[in-house]
């Protein structure tokens, strides 16, 4: 059975940083394609960042240069740092893994709020 748990979401100034984790059960970081998507009130859950098992990355637009994605194979976890946070930065942040099937975890709320 696969579980994903993140953690690490909350409340952070405009500019500030903060650092999610998905730490995985049933399946392996490092074999799987790892995602970090997000989804805002009232619009569709987009993809952030995903780094593939071969170590390449991919980074949506609106996050290249400010946020990095990461695992760690030893504790079969994934991160997600993000810096330079901004307003439109707030949504519900889900970790993804894709080998054969779709998984995801239930989410972490991160508010970038003055």
């Amino acid at each position: 059975q696969v579980q994903l748990v993140e953690s690490g979401g909350g409340l952070v100034q405009p500019g500030g940083s903060l650092r999610l984790s998905c730490a995985a059960s049933g399946i392996s970081v490092g074999i799987a394609t790892m995602g970090w998507y997000r989804q805002a009130p009232g619009k569709q859950r987009d993809l952030v960042a995903r780094i593939f098992n071969g170590g390449s990355t991919y980074y949506a637009t609106s996050v290249k240069g400010r946020f990095t994605i990461s695992r760690d194979s030893a504790k079969n976890t994934v991160y997600l740092q993000m810096a330079s946070l901004r307003p439109e930065d707030t949504a519900v942040y889900y970790c993804n893994a894709v080998y054969t099937f779709d998984y995801w975890g239930q989410g972490t709320q991160v508010t970038v709020s003055s």
